[in-house]
């Protein structure tokens, strides 16, 4: 899962604000109607240098490109257990030159496997630990791989369970470094809810350093420097996010899934994104975005509308300053002034 939770499930009324303090963003493009209609679950839409569009489908366990002026997705990447295919994948992300990196579950393991961008195999590496879901963030079955990005030389994935928000592999599989304090929950008796709620999206930010934002408990996010070392914490508030903070639960209910007791903990943050000048984007279980400029203040409220509001659950910058959001593939002027 990369970048992402689809289907977060969290049903609660919000606060709709005041329509002054709210911008929305109409769709400034799209996939074609017809295009977009083939896949069953766009859980994230990239764009290469070539302007091909590289998209990962979670529900079909596959990777399909879209070449500029085509009339249908060519599938790249085919479902199955085996090496140099995919199954019950949680997370993508790619470079510009097309190649990319899929996380997924065969078994009771998870692996992460990199690919070119016709779709052969470059190498992978097994993670530590089982693949088994270890609680549910949202309505997502987790083993606490929520996220990851890949720099090229690294992949940097949020692996709260090892004890540290960070985790930092090189593409051989050995750890490069781990930073980043969990943070006190009141929950650390119950192992796998305090787990659940370090679980979080770690961004690189071009400007230098990384952003990591917490999908669930408290709404926050933190900001590293380039060495691992905390420069801030600042909370997530607004009008938009009040109800959903004063109903976070004291106790978790817990459901079978594979024979095991697992809490069932909400997420408050769908996703969220960097753009190229360092601005952190945060799409929030209610249909909005904040945008927190390098120091920490906030400087936008969007709403994105395309054929109807949508609920970013993905969100891929481009080098001419548009935003595509998934689910759709919608592109949106991503100026921020």
């Amino acid at each position: 899962m990369v970048r992402y939770l689809a289907a977060i499930g969290l049903a609660l009324a919000f606060a709709v604000p005041r329509a002054s303090d709210v911008e929305e963003r109409r769709s400034v493009g799209s996939l074609p109607a017809h295009i977009a209609a083939a896949f069953e679950e766009i859980a994230a839409c990239h764009v290469s240098a070539s302007g091909e569009y590289v998209i990962f489908d979670r529900r079909a366990h596959a990777v399909y490109t879209v070449a500029r002026g085509a009339d249908a997705p060519t599938r790249i990447l085919q479902i199955g257990s085996e090496r140099g295919r995919i199954i019950m994948p949680t997370a993508f992300d790619s470079l510009a030159d097309g190649t990319f990196v899929v996380a997924d579950a065969p078994g009771d393991y998870q692996r992460l496997q990199f690919f070119l961008p016709t779709g052969a195999e470059l190498g992978g590496f097994r993670l530590p630990g089982r693949g088994v879901p270890r609680f549910i963030l949202g309505n997502v079955p987790l083993s606490a791989l929520a996220s990851l990005e890949f720099t090229g030389e690294t992949v940097i994935m949020s692996q709260p369970d090892v004890g540290a928000l960070v985790t930092e592999y090189q593409l051989s599989g050995n750890v490069l470094r781990t930073f980043g304090e969990l943070r006190a929950t009141g929950q650390e008796k119950d192992p796998l809810v305090h787990t659940a709620l370090n679980v979080g999206i770690t961004l690189r930010n071009p400007k230098g350093g990384y952003y990591f934002v917490f999908l669930s408990g408290v709404p926050a996010y933190r900001k590293y420097d380039a060495s691992g070392t905390l420069v801030f914490e600042r909370h997530i508030e607004g009008v938009e996010m009040d109800p959903y903070v004063g109903r976070m639960p004291t106790t978790w209910p817990r459901r079978r899934e594979g024979g095991t007791e697992i809490p069932i903990v909400p997420a408050l943050v769908r996703t969220a994104g960097v753009d190229r000048d360092g601005n952190l984007w945060i799409s929030l279980v209610a249909p909005y975005t904040y945008i927190y400029d390098p120091a920490g203040d906030r400087r936008r409220t969007l709403q994105f509308r395309g054929a109807g509001i949508i609920a970013p659950t993905h969100f891929f910058f481009t080098r001419d300053r548009r935003v595509i959001v998934s689910p759709g593939c919608y592109a949106f002027d991503a100026t921020v002034i």
